[in-house]
């Protein structure tokens, strides 16, 4: 039996400028492991879940691996290389 495939998520929203950033760097790291990363506006998710952007909102962007939060502000790149690897 494999090993799931990593699940990776930038929570994200438009006009973050730092958002824009961590996404290329997530598709660099992601790419070494054959995984595109997935994105998800806070503000847009907002109408179905309303805690998502209560939660994280104010420190975006965040990174999710597996559903749970990785790092926030920026890529925690040697960390996520690291955790995918595994």
């Amino acid at each position: 039996m494999s090993d799931p495939t990593p699940q990776v998520t930038l929570l994200t929203r438009a006009g973050c400028h730092l958002c824009t950033i961590a996404l290329e760097q997530l598709r660099v790291v992601c790419a070494e492991f054959g995984i595109e990363p997935a994105t998800v506006d806070v503000d847009e998710a907002a109408a179905t879940d309303p805690g998502l952007r209560a939660e994280y909102g104010d420190r975006l962007p965040v990174v999710l691996l597996d559903g749970r939060e990785h790092s926030y502000f920026d890529v925690d790149e040697p960390r996520l290389r690291a955790d995918l690897a595994r």
